[in-house]
């Protein structure tokens, strides 16, 4: 036992030293080389370049990561399937349906900077009631029909989106293609302070049912012999990660991967009791997401790549490699 809280605690060292350093580096790196020395002066384009671009970017990149990859490990332990991620449920293609609809009707122009975020948010809560409600069946959810619902609602969202795309203008199909790419360069400062809060408050809420989710690994039933009353806790945890994921798109448009790839890697590295694995998963993610942000920046300075296309490209790989790994230990023990 003494080993296990030892492990957990260097875990989480190595871990906030990575985050830490791969947020300092996102600081320095990009189109525009900064040096440490330049700072010190308050009115240098350099320092303008840190406190008002990078700086909001990477607490975005930092927030993002975090709420995908802990809304992955939340969604995974409740329907206790590896393959379900945050955006399985048909919250982003409600999200980007949102969107397109907002992009289409010319109401980003007239509403102004909030109009997208909004239209995201309210596209992606629209799905969420309708996944929620729609799986109720005899006064409970039932989590397999909760999770085909939720596979079919997205392909709906995903069909009418494209049906927008295909009568939109070149202009508009432009705006909407880039948002669905994703990126992290949202200049609202209000924007980054909501996503901020949110990520760390679905980070505390989580950490109330780590003990009910350890009980779910081991089926609803047991769990509830075990004094876990799992409907409540099914309940109140999809709420939270559906409203994490909500958020997240809203703010910086569909980033795959990061909710699928890294719950698989930390729970490789450091085992699945949810009192580290909520942490690890969250740090995990920002440190990902962080590390991609800088790679979309500077692989083709001083254009930039979605940081939707280097998640999958670098999560895909990374994914594969380690699953491979894996399966080569286990056939040569």
């Amino acid at each position: 036992m003494k080993n296990k809280y030892q492990s957990w605690i260097l875990f989480l060292f190595i871990s906030i030293i990575l985050v830490l350093v791969a947020f300092t580096i996102s600081l320095l790196i990009g189109g525009v080389d900064i040096f440490a020395k330049s700072l010190l002066d308050n009115n240098s384009i350099e320092n303008d370049i840190v406190t008002k671009i990078r700086i909001p970017r990477a607490i975005l990149a930092f927030s993002i990561g975090g709420a995908l990859s802990l809304t992955g490990a939340l969604l995974q332990g409740i329907y206790r399937n590896p393959l379900v991620e945050p955006y399985t449920l048909g919250i982003s293609g409600g999200a980007a349906f949102g969107v397109a609809v907002c992009i289409v009707l010319g109401l980003h122009l007239s509403l102004g900077i909030f109009a997208l975020p909004l239209s995201g948010f309210s596209g992606s809560l629209i799905t969420i009631f309708l996944v929620y409600f729609l799986s109720i069946k005899n006064g409970g959810i039932n989590i397999n029909r909760m999770l085909l619902i939720g596979v079919m609602i997205s392909f709906v969202a995903s069909s009418l989106m494209m049906f927008l795309m295909s009568i939109s203008s070149t202009e508009d199909l432009h705006s909407i293609v880039f948002w669905i790419m994703g990126s992290l360069d949202e200049p609202n400062t209000s924007l980054v302070r909501i996503m901020l809060l949110s990520s760390i408050a679905g980070l505390i809420i989580s950490y109330f049912f780590a003990r009910p989710l350890n009980a779910l690994r081991l089926g609803e039933t047991k769990a509830q012999h075990l004094g876990i009353n799992s409907t409540v806790t099914i309940r109140i945890l999809f709420i939270t990660a559906s409203l994490l994921t909500g958020v997240c798109v809203s703010v910086a448009g569909i980033i795959g991967f990061v909710g699928l790839v890294i719950p698989h890697i930390i729970r490789l590295v450091i085992g699945s009791d949810y009192r580290i694995f909520l942490i690890g998963s969250y740090l995990g993610g920002s440190f990902f997401l962080l590390i991609s942000d800088i790679i979309a920046r500077t692989v083709i300075s001083p254009n930039e790549l979605p940081i939707g296309v280097i998640t999958g490209i670098v999560g895909g790989v990374v994914f594969i490699i380690v699953l491979g790994k894996v399966k080569l230990k286990s056939k040569t023990a």
